[in-house]
């Protein structure tokens, strides 16, 4: 056999070269995977109907709410502690309990001498009214105060004795920070119901005059210039004497204008 001649080759080459010229394709001899359709991936997702939390939800405290703090003028319930400034002046701190029961603070005092105040710290007043209800559960002979005016200079407090008689003191603090209890005036406190009884207490502060008032009785009005207390807090006492156990129940404590 003769072998291919060199113009044959030149001759093929010419040939494919013009095929490709004119737009001719030589088929692949394998077709391209399909091609996956494109998926639309919006701007912004819609938000999730449901976040998973990131932490656990707070435990809920609280089955009641607080009294409300920086109240001016309003009425306590003593439906739960409102936790006020509580303090003795004398006496053993651990022959004193006080617990809230019922929509009452009960005062349970067991030894003589013992002078506990409860003082609303949360402002302060000049002229004002103050009122409260209490109930004698122990022995008779005891104290039950109303204080205006309270502050580092004193206080002026209207004192209330089981037996049937009323005390106007002025307090004042020594260099010692010991309390001196100084008698502005006294008297009979005939409306007073004694024994296991309730009762009313009342007290204006205005101006240089203190208005005392039992069961809705005025028993006694006096002017007081010697030691002019301006303003301060306001709050209650109770105080065992020379007995015990002195028990009291206090249904309510009430702040008002003069």
């Amino acid at each position: 056999m003769k072998p291919l001649q060199p113009i044959f080759f030149f001759t093929a080459l010419i040939l494919i070269v013009g095929l490709a010229c004119s737009g001719g394709s030589v088929p692949p001899t394998q077709a391209p995977p399909p091609t996956q359709p494109v998926q639309m991936i919006p701007t912004q997702p819609p938000p999730p109907t449901e976040v998973p939390p990131t932490e656990p939800p707070a435990t809920e405290v609280a089955t009641e709410p607080p009294a409300p703090q920086s109240q001016q003028f309003f009425t306590e319930e003593f439906d739960q502690d409102p936790g006020w400034d509580y303090f003795l002046t004398f006496g053993d701190k651990d022959k004193i309990t006080t617990e809230f029961k019922n929509s009452l603070m009960v005062f349970d005092l067991e030894d003589t001498g013992i002078y506990a105040y409860y003082l609303y710290d949360q402002n302060t007043y000049d002229n004002v009214r103050l009122d409260m209800r209490a109930e004698n559960r122990g022995k008779n002979n005891n104290n039950v105060s109303l204080i205006c005016r309270a502050s580092t200079d004193g206080w002026y407090e209207f004192s209330t004795e089981g037996g049937g008689l009323w005390y106007l003191y002025a307090v004042t603090v020594n260099s010692a920070n010991e309390a001196v209890y100084k008698r502005i005036a006294n008297g009979g406190a005939q409306p007073l119901k004694q024994g296991k009884e309730v009762n009313d207490y009342g007290m204006i502060c205005q101006d240089n005059e203190i208005t005392l008032i039992i069961n809705d009785k005025e028993i006694k009005k006096v002017e007081e210039k010697d030691y002019a207390f301006r303003d301060g807090q306001v709050g209650f006492n109770i105080s065992s004497l020379n007995v015990y156990p002195i028990v009291v129940e206090v249904d309510w404590f009430k702040i008002s204008e003069p």
